[in-house]
């Protein structure tokens, strides 16, 4: 069982140009459509496509709209009733696979809805193999909420694997103060939680692999860095690699970065050794990058090409 949060969800509305995006200007769409999304329903998606147990829970209102798109999803969810409505993201595709997006920040979680929501986790993850806590936090929830989270689960004697998949000041709440088991931020996110800057001349995966290695395994468990076009990187206390995508041809990369995380999760509950979950996270996000919108990759839409992982030696 992989249980998700997913704290500020979001109806995914995305818009297809047949044409670049002009700023200012009047342009047809060639086609739309809406998805249930924030990281954590994402990444229940993609679980719940392979056949495997998944729960994700989220605050919704009883009438909220949101609620036929998680429906409509086929994600088992427990919804936590609060006031304020899900908000609607927006993103733009062209045929070049360019993505603009426009995120608004999502209704204010009071104290007791949030008392509420860190409640339904608890319950939730008492027979789960892993809990992911995922995406942005809404208004209200303060940053420390997913380290709130991982000790209230703790406190009740429960024992999933947390992987924590987050930026800013939330993930660094989270290093600093839970220990938790895996998380997945991108190269840029990896960056700004250590206060550096990766040199775009330089080797992505070595540049990754250094910052990596100082909070692998002190401060977390593991780290599954995605570098987007690049791959990704994979940092545990045995040892690095860093795993290079298939071809495809980009329709979204709306969504990439859950499937990834999913991707690994569902090797990891196979058993699967750190270089097979490494190629299992990138083939789910390239596989993800290739469909429209933030659709969830099913098995049947993993690309057939090589995912060649190499073992990274690290250099202080």
């Amino acid at each position: 069982m992989i249980v998700t949060l997913t704290a500020n969800p979001s109806l995914d509305r995305t818009i297809v140009l047949a044409d670049v995006l002009r700023p200012g200007d009047v342009q047809a769409a060639a086609g739309s459509r809406e998805d249930a999304g924030g990281k954590g329903i994402n990444v229940s998606r993609v679980v719940a496509a392979a056949g495997i147990p998944t729960l994700a829970v989220l605050p919704l209102a009883d009438d909220d709209p949101f609620d036929a798109a998680v429906r409509h999803a086929g994600v088992p969810a427990l919804r936590v009733p609060v006031a304020g409505l899900t908000r609607a993201n927006v993103t733009i595709t062209d045929p070049a696979g360019t993505t603009t997006k426009l995120n608004l920040a999502g209704a204010t979680l009071d104290a007791a809805e949030a008392t509420a929501v860190i409640d339904a986790v608890v319950a939730a993850s008492a027979d789960a193999d892993w809990l992911v806590l995922a995406g942005s936090l809404p208004p209200g929830a303060g940053d420390d909420f997913y380290v709130r989270v991982v000790a209230a689960v703790r406190a009740a004697g429960h024992t999933p694997r947390i992987a924590v998949d987050a930026s800013g000041p939330a993930l660094r709440a989270v290093v600093e103060h839970a220990h938790v088991d895996l998380i997945k931020p991108n190269d840029e996110e990896l960056a700004e939680l250590a206060g550096v800057d990766l040199r775009p001349d330089e080797d992505a995966a070595a540049s990754v692999l250094a910052v990596a290695r100082g909070l692998v395994p002190d401060r977390v468990a593991a780290a599954l860095v995605t570098l987007g076009a690049a791959g990704a990187v994979l940092v545990t206390a045995e040892g690095a690699w860093q795993g290079s995508p298939p071809p495809i041809e980009v329709a979204s990369t709306v969504g990439a970065g859950d499937s990834s995380l999913a991707g690994y999760l569902l090797a990891e509950v196979a058993g699967a050794p750190a270089p097979d979950r490494l190629r299992s996270a990138i083939r789910y996000g390239a596989a993800a990058a290739s469909l429209p919108g933030t659709q969830a990759p099913t098995p049947s839409d993993l690309p057939s090409g090589d995912v060649p992982v190499r073992a990274l030696a690290h250099r202080p």
